[in-house]
């Protein structure tokens, strides 16, 4: 049992063992010892909301195969920490990119594989525009997410006036609308570039189809072990166009990649 006297709940080491295998199996999370007050403060909310008394028969709904309620479980233990243009330097590196792709015609294809709440998403579109000086640039993004609960933020697209403090002034009156209420709705030429879906990146098939010009996936691979990460990184590969760009966070690295991809710049990858 962890001890605690300001618990409500009992919460065993049993109880967080499961938790751990439940979510790394699921969804490739690896949570380290330690993680003990974290899950039982994100997953005692789920516990008063079902008016269950126990961890235990929180499990035990979860093991007998409430499938909406193991989405809430997976959703409570997500980490889902994202900003408007986060690690700054990775967006002229991608407007650089589309730039020198778009002599080729068509269109520019980019995957934010770990959208969260939307901003890293709308900051791609955002560059995208600026990249053509367009509101209708030819590019196209899909942005995904584990967590359903985030994506549904993203894809409607109203953020508080805090989210957006930080952008530039001439940003906020490019690319949004201010509402009545207060809040900033992002502009519908920009809501037409990008296309939100769930997916998990250690199912074994991804509803996404390549070849993308970049792919964005940032602060994801801390919360993997190592042999997931290679995995993960593995699909990646042939899903980039051969001058494709793989942006990871800046506590990433792919050393233990090195055979499938090259740095090319701060946090910056191509194909190797």
């Amino acid at each position: 049992m962890f001890a605690s006297p300001s618990r409500e709940f009992p919460f065993t080491t049993q109880d967080f063992d499961k938790i751990r295998k439940l979510i790394y199996d699921y969804a490739g999370i690896a949570l380290a010892p330690g993680k003990e007050d974290m899950v039982y403060g994100r997953l005692a909310r789920r516990l008063r909301a079902l008016g269950l008394n126990s961890f235990g028969d929180y499990l035990h709904r979860i093991e007998a195969g409430d499938t909406r309620e193991f989405e809430l479980f997976t959703n409570s233990l997500t980490t889902n920490l994202t900003s408007f243009f986060r690690e700054a330097h990775h967006f002229p590196a991608l407007i650089d990119q589309l730039r020198a792709q778009r002599e080729r015609g068509g269109t520019l294809q980019l995957w934010c594989s770990a959208s969260s709440t939307g901003e890293e998403a709308w900051s791609m579109a955002i560059s995208a525009c600026e990249a053509f000086d367009s509101l209708t640039p030819p590019v196209q993004i899909v942005a995904t997410d584990l967590d359903t609960n985030v994506l549904e933020t993203g894809r409607t697209g109203l953020y508080s006036a805090d989210d957006v403090e930080k952008l530039d002034p001439a940003r906020v009156r490019r690319f949004f609308i201010r509402q009545p209420d207060g809040r900033y709705q992002v502009r519908s030429e920009l809501k037409a570039l990008v296309t939100f879906r769930q997916l998990n990146l250690i199912a074994p098939s991804w509803n996404v189809r390549g070849p993308f010009d970049a792919i964005f996936c940032r602060n994801v691979m801390i919360y993997f072990d190592k042999p997931t990460q290679a995995r993960i990184l593995q699909r990646f590969a042939p899903l980039l166009k051969p001058d494709g760009l793989l942006f990871v966070g800046h506590s990433e690295n792919l050393y233990h990649s090195a055979e499938l991809f090259k740095l090319r710049g701060k946090t910056i990858y191509q194909l190797a």
